[in-house]
């Protein structure tokens, strides 16, 4: 005797919804966001991110100040933008990914605050960190860095 014949091929119950979005999109959300896209916060000081390996080899020629807390790199571009380009590097000799990432922050929030106002249009910064600028203090480094800046000047 076959017992399949004796089963039901209804479902006994509804089925909770699944846990996962379906894969074409999940339906309860709105398709899009419906607020403006804000700029990154160097783009708002005027300040844009070098990221192409080519921009820092060739801001390497150019005019280079050292510090006790970080190298300065300025190249002036004369390509006609006025934009003024940030680029940051720091090495795994400085220290971990932690260490890294600080000084970084570090180097972004210096480049806000004096790049933004007394940088020269038209020209590339890069930051080359030191393992002397996570311990150093910021105002210090905001010396160095002005103290930089006027030397490249001359």
């Amino acid at each position: 005797m076959n017992d399949e014949a004796h089963f039901s091929a209804e479902q006994s119950r509804a089925r909770a919804a699944p846990r996962l979005p379906l894969a074409d999109g999940d339906t309860r959300r709105p398709g899009s966001d419906s607020r403006t896209s804000c700029p990154r916060s160097q783009q708002a000081f005027g300040l844009i991110t070098i990221a192409k390996r080519r921009d820092f080899l060739a801001a390497n020629s150019a005019k280079r100040i050292a510090t006790k807390g970080f190298v300065l790199l300025v190249r002036d571009r004369n390509d006609g933008d006025a934009v003024k380009r940030l680029g940051i590097t720091i090495t795994k000799k400085i220290g971990g990914a932690v260490v890294r990432n600080r000084l970084k922050r570090r180097f972004r929030a210096l480049a806000r605050d004096v790049l933004s106002e007394r940088g020269k249009a038209g020209a590339d910064y890069i930051l080359i960190g030191r393992a002397g600028g996570v311990e150093r203090d910021f105002a210090k480094l905001r010396e160095d860095l002005l103290t930089a800046m006027g030397r490249v000047d001359r």
